[in-house]
């Protein structure tokens, strides 16, 4: 029988019952486009080429693929600034280690799904979080012209208000289970970890059905057949599973930046949850004594005390954008809120079912669970609502930028409504 622990939700709808427009997203994917913003330029000289590359029906990790085959280069050689979304077109700047050899020392790159805009060269390795953000151009199908309006004042009102920086579905997976998957990871539950990713799911019972039977009774070499090629993780597990590995051996087999992944899912979790109750007690855009406040230009924090509260610039401080309370990326080395608002982290991360001390144990056994602080609002930058009319009916085009690390699908189910954005395609980054 699969162990299946219980279950916590991910939390990325958004808590109100506001009306929306409705719609869907991702028809095609020239319907989401999505252009990082660098956090610098290449130098021109270095170890390390820069592309910036252009893709389309692909998640980042695929594409890492293609491209350190495409130079010979291990997976790890090749640098990214942050993860884009697979039913979209995105650009974004990769980075590959091709030390004593020049750019002209390759041909050119082909492939139907991936092209390179341009290309530099650079000192250092390109790594997450080596961005300053990422522009988006969404159109909104299904809907009337008159939608405009709606989606204007929603856009205005985040414009001013900023958005709760609500961790995506994106992180969470095409089965929305990443988190549980990592949550079983940090337990070290390795079995239950294997069961939330191979085995049959409640979510998307039409997912991979053979496949996951099989897996289920154990006929792991049969069932690797029955996951497409492009489910590398799932393959590679079933193969370890399939030659004899341990449940822990299986999962170590992973490519460590996917089992990084799934750990990274399960803080999202805590930390949206920890968001929901800060905004159901209208404290987003609130410092309280304890906070750890995030100061949105240096990246910086500071704790909240006393001190700061009675500060007479900090209301004007705050209604600018410069500091904003944050939440937990829960790990071992993150800075620790006190007071209230440190209860209120804690009692989150234990609603998941995982404690300190494994977290402490984790991190001793060589596990990746890096701490983080990260706002709990973000401002909503150069917004632009349009309507228009294709050869594929009536749109609505909202057009915006986001500081990096933050979910262009925030901002549309403000705009859509709490049952949206209705998703015509699967979201698995």
């Amino acid at each position: 029988m699969i162990d299946v622990d219980k279950n916590f939700d991910p939390g990325f709808a958004p808590a109100g019952g506001q009306a929306g427009i409705g719609g869907r997203l991702r028809d095609r994917p020239e319907d989401f486009l999505v252009e990082e913003i660098p956090l610098y330029q290449p130098s021109g000289e270095g170890e390390h080429i820069y592309l910036f590359v252009e893709k389309r029906g692909l998640s980042t990790l695929e594409m890492v693929g293609v491209i350190s085959k495409h130079f010979g280069v291990r997976r790890r050689d090749v640098g990214y600034a942050g993860l884009k979304d697979k039913a979209a077109i995105t650009r974004q700047m990769v980075s590959v280690w091709t030390p004593g050899r020049k750019i002209e020392d390759f041909p050119m790159l082909r492939h139907d799904r991936v092209g390179v805009l341009w290309a530099d060269r650079h000192a250092n390795k390109l790594r997450p979080g080596h961005l300053k953000g990422n522009r988006f151009s969404i159109r909104v199908r299904g809907v009337g012209i008159q939608a405009t309006l709606v989606a204007q004042r929603v856009m205005d009102r985040l414009s001013r208000e900023g958005l709760a920086n609500r961790i995506g579905p994106q992180r969470f997976g095409f089965l929305g289970n990443n988190h549980l998957v990592g949550r079983a990871i940090v337990l070290e539950r390795w079995s239950s970890a294997l069961d939330h990713l191979l085995g049959p799911s409640a979510s998307r019972p039409d997912a991979q059905v053979a496949g996951r039977r099989m897996y289920a009774e154990g006929r792991f070499a049969e069932a690797i057949g029955e996951f497409h090629g492009s489910l590398r993780t799932e393959r590679t597990t079933l193969h370890a599973l399939a030659s004899g590995a341990t449940p822990e051996e299986a999962v170590r087999s992973m490519d460590p930046s996917a089992l990084a992944y799934f750990v990274t899912a399960f803080q999202s979790a805590v930390f949206n949850a920890v968001l929901a109750r800060r905004e159901d007690a209208g404290t987003l855009d609130a410092l309280l004594e304890g906070d750890v406040a995030f100061m949105h230009a240096s990246l910086a924090t500071f704790m909240v005390a006393a001190p700061e509260l009675a500060d007479p610039e900090m209301p004007g401080r705050i209604a600018r954008f410069e500091v904003s309370p944050s939440g937990p990326i829960w790990g071992v080395s993150m800075r620790r809120a006190g007071g209230l608002p440190g209860e209120c982290e804690l009692d989150a991360l234990l609603a998941s079912g995982v404690d300190e001390a494994a977290l402490v144990r984790f991190e001793r056994d060589g596990g990746p669970v890096e701490g983080a602080r990260r706002p709990l609002r973000v401002p909503v930058i150069d917004p632009e609502v349009e309507g228009g009319m294709d050869e594929h009916g009536a749109f609505v085009r909202c057009a915006f930028e986001l500081p990096r690390g933050c979910f262009a699908t925030a901002v549309m189910r403000e705009i859509m409504g709490p049952d949206g954005p209705a998703e015509a395609g699967p979201l698995e980054e």
